[in-house]
């Protein structure tokens, strides 16, 4: 499988295996299957609530000799709540131990936002610090930290805009080394993309496939369908496909690490051979080409009268 190299020469698979809304119950045999299948890359987070259940399945991988832990490559993200410097450490500390591992290789802040110790998500003004409470550099410093006591490999963030990358750039000392955003023909995120190689960083897309099994409640009723583009679907007839593996097929063409999410085994598969795919040259300049913006994971969650946070300190201007 191909891999995208960090600047100190190691390697990041490019197709990974996502497991936000993978279900307790399902979310074992999604991570077994997926390492049975071939992948080396899982990415996980503490507010996905299943890291004990993806801990399980990657220790009963390593004992069964399916992968070695230096195969292996493991992503998880620093939660909303832990961004004081001192409670990084705490946070990281329970992941290792949910996922029975020694070390990460990938610790991620997950939003440019900060909740107080122990909000899973805030619903009033008083559960959000701000950045004059806790500024993102002291959150940053935490995790060069993490990566000085061995705990992560690398280092990096999701969800950040390149305003927000500059403020961490700007304080010194090892930068991000990747950034984890939204990424699909619909929001291709040109401007950050640019910047971010630029910066030597490395990217992956998440929700890559639009995300469509997301709860109801986060949907706009008009939202558009990937699975439905014209473009997209003509693709997938000609190279003789399914959407999906045209969806993930775009962002390894474009050098971006991705991570599809299912607990399907057959999927789980079909994912990662969408690695294998070879866009002619004018259909990927066709997929580049889409008119459709779209933001499916919008933020808007963390933002609004309660809040102190604006849409500004998570995105790009489309």
């Amino acid at each position: 499988m191909k891999s995208l190299s960090f600047q100190n020469g190691d390697q990041i698979p490019i197709i990974g295996l996502g497991t936000w809304k993978s279900k307790p119950g399902e979310v074992y045999q999604a991570v077994l299957s997926a390492l049975k299948a071939g992948y080396r890359h899982i990415d996980c987070a503490a507010i996905y609530d299943n890291e004990i259940e993806v801990g399980k399945a990657l220790k009963d991988a390593l004992a069964g000799g399916i992968v070695s832990r230096k195969d292996l490559f493991v992503t998880s993200k620093l939660w909303n709540d832990s961004h004081r410097k001192e409670d990084v450490k705490i946070g990281i500390q329970k992941t290792l131990k949910d996922l029975q591992l020694d070390y990460l290789d990938l610790y991620l802040i997950h939003w440019p936002v900060s909740f107080k110790k122990g909000v899973g998500f805030a619903e009033s003004r008083e559960q959000f610090y701000t950045y004059a409470d806790v500024p993102l550099a002291q959150t940053w410093q935490g995790m060069q930290q993490m990566q000085q006591e061995g705990l992560t490999r690398h280092i990096g963030v999701s969800n950040f805009n390149t305003e927000k990358l500059k403020e961490l750039f700007a304080i010194g000392g090892q930068g991000p080394e990747l950034n984890q955003v939204e990424m699909h023909p619909y929001l291709r995120q040109e401007k950050l993309v640019n910047f971010c190689k630029d910066k030597g960083m490395l990217m992956t897309a998440y929700s890559p496939l639009g995300s469509g099994d997301r709860s109801i409640s986060s949907k706009k009723s008009d939202e558009p369908k990937l699975f439905e583009d014209h473009l997209v679907l003509s693709l997938a007839d000609k190279y003789k496909v399914s959407p999906a593996q045209i969806l993930i097929a775009f962002s390894v063409h474009r050098d971006i690490a991705v991570i599809p999410k299912s607990v399907n085994e057959e999927r789980i598969k079909q994912n990662l051979e969408a690695g294998s795919i070879e866009f002619e040259v004018e259909d990927f300049k066709a997929l580049n080409a889409i008119t459709t913006q779209y933001r499916f994971i919008d933020g808007t969650f963390f933002t609004g009268s309660k809040s102190p946070y604006n849409l500004s300190d998570l995105w790009e201007e489309f």
